[in-house]
Parts: structure tokens; C-alpha cells; sequence
């Protein structure tokens, strides 16, 4: 999947992104866009809508893919750690500093 290669920013919402994120997945969306939000706790929970469909990991692949990029990120400093197969998802993120 080749992604357009555009300056390095960050999202707005990425120095709220601790050592885990929970992520609420759409796959087959028209467009791959974030939507940040707030649970009951307050806590950061992101919307993913990636274009890739839900099979052979390709969903998944592109979820990192998209985070990745938006974080200022390399792919491998992300990792599912729950909700392999789930629509909602738990990321490990080792930060770079």
C-alpha cells in the first residue's frame, strides 16, 4: 500500500497519546481519517476509519500505518496488544525522545 509521502506533523492530539492508546476501528470507510475523542473518564479514545478491508491483517496494517504517521512515528514503535480480530483495539506506543 503506498501512502503519498507529505511533511512530517504531528496530530494535534499526539501529546496526549501515553504508553497505550484505545482505538475504536472502521474498516472499508470510504476515506482513512482520525477522529480523537473523550470516554466517560476522559480519556483519549481515537476513531479509525481505514480504507483496507478486515482480512489477512490488512485493516490492522493500515491502522498502524495511519497512527504511525499522525504520531511522527516509525510503524515497528507501534503494536497491538489487544483486539487482534476486535474493532476495538488496544496500541502499545513506545515514544522516541
Amino acid at each position: 500500500m503506498a501512502r503519498k509521502k507529505t511533511a512530517k506533523t504531528r496530530a494535534p492530539w499526539a501529546d496526549e497519546v501515553g504508553e497505550t492508546l484505545l482505538v475504536r476501528v472502521t474498516p472499508k470507510a470510504s476515506a482513512e481519517r482520525i477522529a480523537p475523542e473523550r470516554d466517560e473518564t476522559g480519556a483519549l479514545v481515537l476513531r479509525v476509519a481505514v480504507t483496507a478491508a478486515p482480512e489477512d491483517g490488512k485493516a490492522n496494517a493500515a491502522v498502524i500505518a495511519l497512527l504511525a504517521e499522525a504520531l511522527g512515528l516509525p510503524r515497528s514503535a507501534l503494536a497491538i496488544v489487544r483486539g487482534e480480530t476486535a474493532r476495538t483495539k488496544t496500541i502499545r506506543v513506545a515514544h522516541r525522545r
